[in-house]
């Protein structure tokens, strides 16, 4: 049993349901002597994997397998931690398991091993998260990026931040502990100079996360246009794959097709959806409101058009889509079928009312041969949504990092304008830096609020 005060142990099953070769029950807590007592017997020499015998409240078998002994605070959790490695069949882990908490343990809320691993200061906030985002990636790429934030790259980078920002400070209330010389010592200290350093990391590593989002939450992309332009061929040139059906008959596609495509290491989800057009057919009206639904989702649209209706124009029913799609959402204008107009690829900004619109030629029935265009589209896509391409410096973030970044990002953008000020406004400057120190700090946890830990922490997995 844990100590008056201690946090409870608890317990958990930390492979995957179904069956397989292995098993494995995982134990975090205070004191866990009593508990391998009454599993297994004799305490494990730690950090060595020992055959042993787990048994039940009558000393009967349960399984043979490995036991493994971390005690505090050299663990993962920064407790002792207790792991047993049986045979993976469902009904022996929930014996084992069951065993643990007749000997007090409980069962272990969803994340709650590394939310421990957090507030025992063994990982900071962003890389207990990278846990779960590595167990969730989707990509490679999304993987080896999870994997650095794992290791502190992500951190790394924002410590240095929040140090730049507290050397400014400190040298920002010595200041206003001598308002008559204020400007001397803003010069003496280079402050602007300073100050502009760490905006120009600060945009350097925003970008960088905005792309670690998006490799995490990745992005959907929806096909849409009149029937016959091309969209399901398009959606196979994407793929690199037979993924949806392509005839020369009109409303060939009646409902959504969803393919998973990697761009650049971003995972991408495109969607071919039913030609837009005024129809009789209750199959294919169907088929129409299922393509404004799937708009309403999207990230990204591309309007597909034909290539040989002009280099620029549109017609009525194109603009008239455009007009319908929802306000801000992001679009390209693909004209397709390009080589039947006799048009290279390529890709342009147009004016459209005042306003830029990229336009991008490609022949989508050329699959993902060099003359189709189909790279020279990809790049585009990444473009538009605000991606780079992931590099082995990426490394995963997600969207309350974006936000806090751009957070401190506005508050130093401000601390930049009090400083130009005539003369400069010192304290409002200083509450801008304070400010913008917050806002990073709560990236890896410093001033984190319970109630979003929970949130966190929930969405893991159990038994991590």
């Amino acid at each position: 049993m844990p100590a008056s005060g201690a946090p409870p142990t608890i317990a958990a099953i930390a492979t995957p349901p179904g069956r397989g070769g292995v098993g494995i029950v995982r134990v975090s807590g205070t004191s866990l002597e009593a508990l391998i007592a009454g599993v297994g017997g004799a305490v494990p020499v730690p950090r060595m994997a020992t055959v042993t015998t787990f048994r039940d409240a009558a000393g009967a078998p349960l399984d043979q397998g490995l036991a493994l002994y971390f005690p505090a605070p050299n663990s993962y959790t920064g407790e002792s931690v207790l792991e047993l490695h049986g045979h993976g069949g469902p009904a022996v882990l929930r014996l084992i398991l069951a065993r643990c908490i007749e000997l007090g343990a409980r069962i272990a809320e969803p994340g709650e091993f590394t939310k421990r691993a957090f507030l025992n200061g063994k990982l900071d906030l962003v890389e207990a998260e990278s846990v779960a985002d590595l167990i969730d990636a989707s990509t490679s790429t999304a993987a080896r990026a999870a994997a650095r934030s794992l290791t502190g790259v992500f951190s790394q980078q924002i410590h240095a931040m929040v140090e730049a920002l507290i050397e400014l400070r400190m040298y920002t209330e010595a200041t206003l502990d001598f308002p008559d010389e204020d400007i001397e010592f803003l010069r003496a200290g280079d402050v602007v100079a300073k100050l502009s350093a760490i905006r120009e990391t600060l945009a350097q590593v925003l970008a960088r996360a905005a792309t670690g989002a998006l490799l995490r939450e990745g992005l959907t992309v929806v096909l849409v246009g009149r029937p016959n332009v091309g969209k399901s061929s398009l959606l196979n040139a994407l793929a690199r794959e037979e993924a949806a059906i392509v005839t020369p008959v009109a409303g060939t596609t009646r409902d959504t097709v969803e393919r998973r495509v990697e761009i650049a290491g971003i995972p991408l989800t495109i969607v071919d959806t039913a030609g837009l057009r005024d129809t009789a057919d209750p199959v294919e009206a169907i088929g129409i409101e299922r393509t404004w639904a799937a708009i309403e989702r999207a990230d990204l649209v591309l309007l597909l058009v034909d290539a040989r209706a002009g280099a620029d124009a549109l017609d009525a029913e194109d603009q008239d889509i455009l007009a319908r799609l929802p306000p801000g959402m992001a679009r390209v204008v693909v004209h397709n079928k390009a080589d039947l107009a006799r048009i290279v690829p390529m890709s342009a900004l147009r004016e459209h009312g005042g306003s830029a619109r990229r336009h991008v030629w490609i022949s989508a029935n050329l699959g993902d041969t060099g003359s189709a265009g189909i790279d020279l589209l990809e790049k585009e896509v990444l473009a538009v949504v605000g991606a780079q391409a992931a590099t082995e410096d990426t490394f995963l973030a997600r969207e309350r990092h974006v936000h806090a970044l751009r957070e401190a990002s506005g508050h130093l953008a401000a601390a930049s304008t009090q400083l130009a000020s005539a003369p400069p406004a010192i304290e409002l400057f200083a509450e801008e830096l304070r400010d913008a120190q917050r806002a990073l700090s709560a990236i890896t946890g410093e001033f984190t609020a319970d109630d979003l830990l929970g949130v966190i922490f929930g969405r893991f997995c159990i038994g991590k």
